[in-house]
């Protein structure tokens, strides 16, 4: 079975030569560096054929080190990639976006005080037709802001459209983010809009297998199915190891197993943002969307 990691951050050091933003230290999910050859140790224990870079907010509006992963291993990493809002020059880059080896997509964070009030105060709004009519796909981060991302989905419905980690607020270990599902679940009647099961473990108050959290994703997988709802991690971030975040699903769904399984691991994001294995140096075109196993001790890190 192919297991792909629809999201994993790396990045390089705060230096001169390359610079984050001011005040963005604290916001590192990590206090140091994150290589592509660290990422491959951890693919390679846990069984990971691929993952989907998402270069990380603190280090600015760049794609440099995740594009050089996918330069480095084209089938192992691909790319959602960051692109400014506010930068009028952002608006010539759309067209030829995915012409960026192992460009996939773009990805889109208004969860916090530097990005949230671009959902609502126009900056964005350029983005969703221009995104829509050169066919690519938008990962976005918008917990509290599910009735904007209904809007734009009605509004754009040949975009596609993947909501992150469930779309529920991102407080660690707190079930009341849960009472937020039902609007997440409505949302799957978009067939535009698909979902990443990432971050599991983040919010569990429990020990692996994190029973507590079984039955939330059986509901999101019954409004969404297996070829909209992406397995995934947000690695740096977990409290466990890659072995559980991986096998919380393999194992302990009973009623995750054969076609849905392989759908839910891997092979929905691969499609959904069209990563195939393709020629050296060739890419596919999405389009619009057309409407109706050995063990670590640890984590590494």
């Amino acid at each position: 079975m192919r297991i792909v990691d629809s999201q994993v951050h790396l990045w390089g050091p705060d230096t001169p030569a390359r610079p984050w933003p001011p005040g963005r230290e604290a916001d590192a999910q990590r206090p140091y560096p994150i290589s592509k050859e660290t990422l491959l140790l951890q693919m390679d224990q846990a069984g990971v054929e691929r993952v989907v870079l998402v270069p990380p907010s603190w280090e600015g509006d760049r794609n440099d080190l995740a594009l050089e992963a996918a330069a480095a291993y084209p089938d192992r990493f691909g790319v959602m990639g960051r692109l400014s809002l506010t930068d009028p020059a952002s608006r010539d880059q759309v067209a030829s976006w995915r012409d960026q080896p192992g460009m996939l997509g773009m990805r889109f964070a208004f969860h916090n005080r530097h990005y949230r009030h671009m959902l609502t105060d126009g900056s964005a709004d350029w983005l969703w037709p221009a995104a829509e009519a050169t066919g690519i796909p938008l990962m976005v981060l918008v917990p509290g802001h599910l009735e904007v991302l209904d809007r734009i989905a009605t509004k754009h419905p040949g975009l596609r459209l993947v909501i992150d980690h469930v779309g529920v607020s991102l407080r660690p270990n707190d079930s009341s983010v849960w009472d937020e599902l039902p609007a997440v679940c409505a949302l799957a009647r978009h067939p535009n809009v698909a979902v990443k099961a990432s971050g599991l473990p983040h919010w569990s108050g429990e020990a692996y297998p994190f029973a507590d959290l079984h039955g939330y994703l059986r509901q999101l997988f019954d409004a969404y199915g297996p070829k909209r709802m992406f397995w995934g991690t947000d690695l740096t971030r977990m409290p466990c190891t890659y072995y559980e975040c991986i096998h919380m699903f393999t194992d302990h769904l009973p009623w995750l197993r054969g076609d849905d399984l392989e759908w839910v691991m891997g092979r929905g994001v691969c499609e959904w943002l069209g990563w195939e294995s393709p020629p050296p140096g060739s890419r596919r075109a999405l389009g619009p969307l057309a409407v109706p196993d050995g063990r670590p001790a640890s984590s590494g890190f």
